[in-house]
């Protein structure tokens, strides 16, 4: 029965059974253990009864005359239950106030049976495509996007290697900027020559595509790994340049006559919330001078040591920590890292058969889905006769339509092999434990939350370079301004790099997304969790299927 059968959870506020985030029990062992228990009942009775003769079936054997109470009870209450049985043409069902598992109020969370129908609904859709090509063309795929991903394939592996390597000369340059007194040293100039070097790097990797004329696919890859690479470098760089002026500090304190013995300053890391920002420089009030110093040494030597207590600046200026630390899936550095006891290689195998099992999906998308419609719009668009407004406007609604679902499917399947897959796999080479890649971002109800949730590893770089860095100078407000302009000129750096073309679109939706989010925060919308989540995926979906139409047909 239903009642039985799952597990409930009841609020005495509202008396209502809500269901428990677990799997319900099988029937059959239910029943199961059912028989048991009366079997259990049956043994309980059986040191009353007398050995069976064969002449009974043992259900109505009667009781000894001194058999006890307890079990004359047991005995009466077993006939009862048979005698209804017999007359009962339909079992009993209890009903109670409950919820369903997809109601608000419900704390069941285990969706993973939607999670497998979505694969299953992409077979099918590979499967229908095949059997569509070979009716139409005589062969199962269309190979002009196969074409594009395989050309130059050396060339773009050897380049990606180079520009890699190209990002470890921030450790001789640190090594530099740390043993010098002078002019080079972080605070000095060493910040300008790191800056410099990086805006050079950036400048010249990001027009290595153009100068060898790759093909789309290949600059989508190329100039995605070059900025992250390029937060990678600067996260390395900075973080151990605020280490060595704190070494500097803490070497100067043996003379405490002429150091200075301001508070220390903790550089955020990747955990640290927003409103704990401006609390890193307060200095409490000591009564005692050679106790404030003391404290003061204790708080720099706390910075200089990994979270973990087992590595110490400058311990870690190798190139395999270097190394280590471009293949951990993360983009802010620390000393040390949570680990794994080892790579599980069977889970490696099955994230890696993943990525390529994505890619393929991505490219039939493309190229059965996407491609066409761009094509024949481009021609409609082109063609020899003039258009009216309303007939380009047309032409450019109809083909947003079209994208709608195909750039739905495609964000899904870009999100799961980058954040699951990918990230996923170099943490199992890497053996690095914490994979807290993304949050429940489906459910955010507007920008900012999605920011936060879908893309942590760079939400924790923004929060930490951009945003910290520029905190101590700035308000509140004209920080998170400054961190969303970095943000929208790197999703227009890459719209540019793809389509070659400068248009500003990209630019204009991710800065229309703080309007919105503070129309989103006002009284009237704020309680609307609903309302809020159905407006981010419209938005999302349509956003997705608009920015391209225009960056390809305007």
């Amino acid at each position: 029965m239903a009642s039985s059968t799952s597990h409930q959870q009841h609020d005495p506020s509202d008396g209502i059974v809500r269901p428990r985030p677990m799997k319900p029990g099988n029937p059959t062992i239910l029943r199961a253990q059912g028989e048991n228990g009366s079997a259990r009942a049956n043994a309980v009775l059986s040191k009353f009864d007398p050995p069976n003769s064969g002449m009974s079936s043992g259900r109505s054997t009667p009781l000894p005359p001194d058999a006890p109470p307890s079990a004359v009870s047991i005995s009466s209450v077993r006939k009862q239950i048979r005698a209804q049985q017999k007359h009962r043409l339909f079992p009993t069902i209890d009903y109670e106030a409950r919820v369903s598992h997809f109601d608000p109020r419900s704390d069941y969370r285990d969706f993973r049976g939607f999670f497998v129908l979505f694969w299953i609904g992409l077979a099918i859709m590979v499967i229908t495509t095949m059997l569509r090509n070979i009716k139409d063309t005589g062969f199962p795929f269309r190979v002009g996007v196969w074409g594009l991903l395989v050309e130059r394939v050396w060339q773009l592996a050897l380049s990606d290697g180079v520009m890699i390597a190209s990002t470890a000369l921030s450790l001789p340059l640190h090594r530099l900027f740390r043993n010098n007194n002078g002019w080079l040293w972080w605070e000095r100039g060493g910040v300008a020559v790191q800056s410099l070097y990086q805006i050079l790097w950036l400048t010249f990797w990001i027009r290595w595509p153009f100068m060898l004329a790759w093909t789309w696919t290949a600059q989508v890859f190329f100039t995605l790994h070059t900025i992250t690479m390029l937060m990678k470098m600067h996260s390395y760089a900075f973080y151990n340049g605020h280490l060595s002026t704190t070494q500097h500090r803490l070497n100067a304190l043996d003379n405490p006559k002429n150091a200075s013995t301001a508070a220390a300053v903790r550089y955020p890391r990747s955990s640290t919330q927003l409103s704990e920002l401006d609390k890193t420089k307060e200095k409490k009030a000591h009564k005692d001078e050679d106790e404030a110093l003391a404290e003061l040494r204790e708080d720099l030597a706390l910075e200089l040591t990994s979270p973990l207590g087992q590595v110490t600046y400058p311990q870690n200026l190798t190139l395999y920590n270097y190394a280590d630390y471009i293949l951990c899936p993360t983009l802010c550095y620390e000393l040390e890292y949570p680990r794994t006891e080892g790579t599980q290689y069977l889970e490696l195998f099955w994230k890696t058969l993943a990525v390529f099992g994505c890619i393929f999906l991505l490219t039939i998308t493309s190229e059965e889905f996407i491609v066409p419609v761009l094509h024949d719009a481009s021609l409609r668009l082109n063609s020899d006769s003039p258009l009216t407004t309303s007939e380009t406007l047309l032409i450019l609604s109809e083909t947003i339509s079209l994208l709608l679902f195909p750039f739905m499917v495609t964000f899904l399947l870009v999100f799961l092999v980058i954040f699951e897959y990918v990230l996923g796999a170099f943490a199992e080479i890497t053996c690095f434990a914490d994979r807290h890649f993304y949050s429940d971002w489906w459910n955010s109800c507007d920008w900012l939350e999605f920011s936060r949730e879908w893309n942590i590893p760079v939400h924790h770089f923004l929060r930490r370079h951009v945003y910290g860095a520029s905190r101590p100078y700035m308000s509140r407000n004209m920080s998170t301004l400054v961190t969303f302009l970095l943000s929208a000129f790197g999703h227009e750096l890459v719209m540019g790099c793809i389509t070659k073309k400068l248009r500003g679109y990209g630019f204009l939706a991710q800065m229309l997304q703080l309007p919105i989010v503070a129309l989103q925060r006002t009284n009237a919308v704020r309680g609307k969790r609903l309302f809020n989540n159905i407006c981010f995926w419209v938005s999302m979906i349509l956003g997705l299927s608009m920015m391209c139409a225009l960056y390809v047909l305007v």
